[in-house]
């Protein structure tokens, strides 16, 4: 099994905040750890709107599936953690924004969430090849 580790590429090496990956490609099948609205340039969470907050943690997705050579149409599923199940109907215009044609597979839920953050994403891609 050759497990190959995938970062964010603006992550600061001294920005470790738990036992994890970014992301992990195997088989061309890449696994996504939940991302929030981090600025991985300052190792900063970045606090606003749902938008807000969905958009930057979609960004740092889609830079970690970029970095594995891959784009946002490769995603085949998203789990996403809302901090407030209310803010769901603005979460997902935002969330509409990065998917085109076949959307994911999607579970959305309700979940109490570190730092004060109000959404937190994961995935997993197959990228071409």
């Amino acid at each position: 099994m050759n497990k190959v580790r995938i970062d964010h590429p603006k992550r600061k090496s001294t920005f470790v905040t738990g036992a994890y990956s970014d992301g992990v490609l195997l088989d061309r099948f890449l696994f996504v750890s939940g991302q929030a609205s981090v600025d991985f340039a300052s190792s900063q969470f970045i606090l606003g709107s749902i938008e807000e907050e969905t958009k930057r943690a979609l960004d740092n997705i889609k830079a970690i599936v970029e970095a594995a050579g891959g784009s946002m149409g490769d995603v085949i599923k998203v789990t996403a953690y809302l901090a407030d199940i209310n803010d769901f109907d603005r979460y997902n215009t935002a969330y509409s924004k990065y998917f085109k044609d076949i959307r994911p597979a999607r579970t959305t839920v309700q979940s109490i969430l570190a730092e004060g953050v109000k959404v937190e994403i994961d995935c997993i891609a197959k990228l071409p090849g």
